[in-house]
């Protein structure tokens, strides 16, 4: 066995020159000190992480607060929508009690105020109106209501509705009897009867029946309600009727409901009344003391109007005779007149005369309703008529023009009425018809006319006609419904109904 000695200094020597030895003592110190420096590291991550979750948690409390907000003013607007609404509903209300009563029960301009209450009886909120009345004929009004909350006053909406009554003139043509429209008929707009439509020419617009089927008095043959013959024809029932859209263009409705011309009697009494309470009345004519044949209206374009005694008609030619039977036939033509003398148009556009009038001329902005007619009811000798032998014209065709005539008996064009006559006008026979009176070739040249040019709308009791099946009269009828009529007619015209219908609805700022 060697043994080996080994100096003190030796391993000390080695140990300095071995880098995995007398390491151990610095190696403890050191992770001491990382510790330390861990310790600070966790620190300053935790307050940057528990910053970033106070930020996100005070930006999620803001936004929910923010989102709270808004729901509660979402909820705060459509409250006081459905107040200012409320508003609308209440004057709709009270229009129906009242229908003529824009001031809402009071004497003042407005705006007119009003609570707004919960089911408990809580006032909520309030709502303001703003009423506009109908111009003078018209049934058009404007409704502005203003809804506030009582809890928050500065949140408030305003809605704007316009409402009206639909007027008679909701057609272009509109009978109480039976109807019958030749070749040679071109009609733009709504055509309805009460009875039977036997339809030849062409239509635009619906045409209806409160029929289903009927006899027709021409052929006495059960027919449908509104058919045509032209050809191909139309079968009879219980056939179905075919489209024939090339001659009902719009379509044809049956059994609908019927237009009630009773009422007109009434109105033609409202307007004497409204004629002798701030419009313009006159009674039965007269010249040299001694009964006339009625009056001669010429309307102007400034807003006035002439009126003439007619003194003396136009009589027949020799051979001309009233070979068809009907009742007040005549040339329905001025002969003879008075002077004339001017008034300006009334404020509430009514004019009333208690004998037959003849009316031409032309307007221009005006809106006028002249009547004819005798009270109370002297029978069917003795209505009063209204004769058009001359153009009756608008100057404006946007609504801002509108001709009234309203005949207690006929609407008439006479013997020498114009070859290519114009009425822009809505015209109404109350109990007669509108039309022409048969005039045979005996009558002379003027038994033919060419053209009748009709805008506006027809209203007749009796059955209509301006021509006859063996060519007299005017060859060429056209009608063109005047849309404006509808809730914006001549002053004081028949309505067909007592409700208002709301034409527009808008919030507004």
């Amino acid at each position: 066995m060697f043994k080996y000695r080994v100096k003190p200094d030796t391993f000390a020597t080695r140990a300095n020159r071995n880098p995995l030895v007398g390491l151990a003592p610095r190696s403890v110190v050191s992770d001491a000190a990382d510790a330390k420096n861990d310790h600070g590291y966790i620190l300053v991550s935790v307050l940057v992480f528990a910053a970033i979750a106070v930020t996100v948690t005070i930006g999620l409390v803001n936004w929910g607060a923010t989102l709270l907000k808004s729901v509660r003013l979402v909820a705060e607007r459509e409250q006081v929508l459905q107040i200012a609404e409320a508003g609308i509903d209440y004057y709709r209300w009270h229009l129906s009690h009242d229908p003529t009563d824009f001031k809402d029960g009071t004497t003042e301009p407005g705006p007119y105020a009003h609570e707004f209450k919960d089911k408990d009886g809580n006032v909520i909120g309030s709502f303001e109106l703003t009423i506009t009345a109908p111009p003078v004929g018209s049934t058009v009004t404007t409704i502005v209501s203003k809804g506030i909350l009582a809890s928050n006053p500065s949140i408030s909406r305003k809605i704007k509705v316009v409402m009206a009554i639909p007027s008679l003139a909701r057609y272009a043509t509109v009978a109480d009897d039976n109807m019958r429209f030749g070749s040679g008929t071109l009609i733009y707009g709504p055509i309805h009867s009460n009875f039977g439509i036997h339809f030849d020419g062409i239509t635009y617009g619906p045409m209806s029946s409160a029929m289903a089927t009927y006899t027709d008095p021409d052929y006495g043959v059960t027919r449908w309600a509104v058919y045509t013959l032209d050809s191909p024809a139309d079968p009879n029932p219980p056939t179905t009727l075919p489209p024939r859209t090339d001659i009902f263009t719009a379509g044809r409705q049956l059994s609908v409901p019927a237009v009630d011309f009773t009422g007109l009697t009434a109105n033609l009494s409202q307007l004497r009344t409204l004629a002798q309470q701030g419009g313009k009345y006159f009674g039965p004519s007269q010249y040299s003391g001694n009964p006339a044949q009625g009056y001669h209206i010429t309307l102007k374009t400034d807003d006035t109007f002439d009126i003439r005694v007619v003194r003396s008609v136009r009589n027949p030619p020799s051979g001309c005779s009233n070979s068809q039977n009907q009742a007040q036939w005549g040339t329905w033509s001025v002969n003879q007149q008075a002077s004339a003398q001017n008034y300006p148009i009334p404020a509430n556009g009514v004019i009333f005369v208690e004998d037959n009038i003849w009316v031409d001329g032309t307007i221009n902005t005006a809106r006028v309703t002249i009547a004819a007619g005798e009270l109370p009811d002297p029978g069917p000798s003795s209505w009063s008529n209204i004769t058009v032998n001359n153009d009756l014209r608008y100057t404006n065709h946007d609504g801002s023009d509108t001709i009234g005539l309203i005949a207690q008996g006929n609407v008439n064009a006479g013997l020498y009425s114009e070859d290519d006559l114009t009425i822009d006008a809505a015209l109404v026979a109350q109990n007669g018809r509108a039309g022409r009176y048969y005039y045979s070739s005996s009558c002379g040249a003027t038994y033919i006319r060419v053209a009748l040019n009709l805008y506006g709308m027809i209203a007749t009791n009796q059955r209509y006609g301006f021509a006859y099946t063996n060519g007299t009269g005017y060859q060429d009828r056209n009608i063109s419904y005047d849309p404006n009529l509808l809730y914006g007619p001549p002053p004081s015209f028949p309505l067909t109904s007592s409700y208002y219908s709301t034409l527009s609805w808008q919030e507004v700022p």
